[in-house]
């Protein structure tokens, strides 16, 4: 086929949409229409591939992540392939026409599925090139329960058992993981898998996860720290017992991080300490072999953050024991007065008057400031199931013998713990709002009695956020 023009003529608007369909209907004739100029031509089998074979999406979800399809055949223009989705191998969590999709730029697709149902299903996707010939490709696809605040929930994809976060500006944040050694880097205001991810299990020479529970950031450094306590079988890991230091470069989706140093002795200083002081809090009993963390009179670190102007007092918060141990105690907060020198230069930890404060009988999941010394308490049970249990936020000026606030009770019931506060907002603001994550690493999130944290495929793993409102 040729196409001729006038001489000194060019194409216009009308001019060059014509050509267009010209040239779709030669690439579209049957093959009789070219018999004049030759034989018909033996194409190949075109091609499709995804970025992710699976793809996990909430039922009344907001923003879900999506899966890029590259489809390809010799000679023919990506853009111009036939895709579709032929089949779900259950229509109850998802039908054909639930899947949408979008051309990129490249003319591969970009496919979302809006879910109808808690459960699994499998997508059959094919393309259809020139010459009749297809190719098919399956897309697993796992649907979670609705939530509460749906809208302003987003899932971080790739990991389930999210335990502290740290906001490193430009809508980024540095999220931790307590079963495993990965700093992962999120994107906060969408739904999907890491922007980067850093395993610092090598540098540190981990042979088992380091049970991150805290952080706290001071200029470029952040402070990260285990739960200090045994694992759930009442065993001593050395890898939880250590506070360690990453220096950030950049920020937003440009951050890098690197480890600095790290200090392995922390909780023998903290039972040192108590001992020194009569036994108040038990830390001896709940460290001794055999004794299991999560118990109201167990050891356990959770939360990690800089008392006010301080860069070198850190308050560390417990999720056990409470003080006294027993129903309806307070909970704990032990300043550490010398982390900068414990984590450079392995001194011995100094540690200050103990705080002891009424969240109502909970204890501290997290604990958070922003510039103006404003803090954020998570507040939480100390028990190992507890996600019927209570949880809220508390307000907290830093100063030890002044009582928090309540400033919201949270959702209880949907998948996770709240385990993260991402940063702290002017908390004299109307309408003040701030972003938490759970922990949904025992979560059946796709209702098959699967927790989370055993899912095979890394996609399907996923921790919540979402934003609330402080009154």
């Amino acid at each position: 086929m040729t196409l001729r023009l006038a001489p000194g003529r060019r194409w216009g608007t009308a001019g060059a949409a014509g050509a267009a369909a010209l040239l779709l209907a030669g690439l579209t004739a049957p093959a009789s229409a070219h018999a004049a100029s030759g034989p018909a031509r033996d194409w190949a089998a075109p091609t499709i591939a995804l970025s992710a074979t699976h793809l996990s999406g909430a039922v009344g979800a907001f923003g879900d992540p999506a899966v890029t399809v590259d489809v390809e055949q010799q000679g023919m223009p990506a853009g111009f392939l036939r895709l579709r989705v032929v089949s779900s191998s259950n229509p109850a969590v998802a039908r054909v026409g639930d899947v949408q999709q979008v051309r990129t730029r490249d003319g591969d697709r970009r496919l979302t599925v809006t879910a109808r149902a808690q459960g699994y299903t499998d997508l059959t996707l094919e393309v259809t090139g020139r010459g009749g010939k297809t190719a098919t490709a399956t897309l697993s696809y796992a649907a979670s329960a609705r939530t509460e605040n749906a809208a302003g929930t987003r899932y971080l994809t790739g990991s389930s058992d999210a335990s502290a976060a740290v906001d490193v500006g430009g809508g980024h944040v540095l999220v931790a993981d307590d079963e495993s050694n990965v700093i992962r880097l999120y994107d906060r205001s969408r739904s999907g898998g890491p922007v980067k991810t850093w395993d610092l299990g090598p540098a540190l020479g981990w042979k088992k996860e380091a049970d991150i529970e805290g952080a706290a950031r001071v200029g470029d450094t952040v402070y990260w720290t285990g739960s200090l306590g045994n694992n759930k079988d009442g065993k001593y890991k050395a890898e939880r017992n250590t506070v360690f230091t990453t220096r950030i470069t950049g920020s937003g989706a440009a951050t890098d991080i690197t480890f600095r140093a790290a200090y392995k002795g922390l909780r023998e200083d903290l039972v040192a300490w108590d001992a020194a002081n009569g036994n108040r809090y038990g830390f001896a009993a709940g460290t001794a072999a055999g004794e299991v963390p999560k118990q109201i009179d167990g050891f356990n670190v959770e939360g990690l953050e800089f008392a006010p102007g301080s860069k070198t007092t850190a308050y560390l918060g417990f999720r056990a024991p409470l003080a006294p141990a027993v129903p309806g105690g307070k909970a704990l907060v032990v300043p550490v007065t010398n982390i900068d020198e414990v984590v450079a230069a392995g001194a011995k930890a100094v540690f200050g008057r103990p705080i002891e404060m009424d969240l109502g009988g909970l204890a501290v999941r997290d604990i958070r400031k922003n510039a103006a010394n404003q803090y954020l308490i998570l507040a939480g049970s100390w028990a190992a199931d507890d996600n019927s249990d209570p949880y809220a936020l508390y307000q907290w000026d830093g100063v030890p013998g002044h009582a928090p606030k309540k400033r919201a009770d949270l959702p209880t019931g949907d998948p996770g713990g709240w385990e993260a506060v991402v940063n702290v907002p002017d908390l004299r603001a109307r309408g003040a709002r701030v972003q938490l994550i759970t922990d949904s690493g025992s979560a059946d999130l796709y209702g098959d009695g699967t927790e989370a944290k055993d899912l095979e495929h890394p996609e399907w793993k996923k921790a919540r956020s979402a934003w609330f409102t402080l009154r």
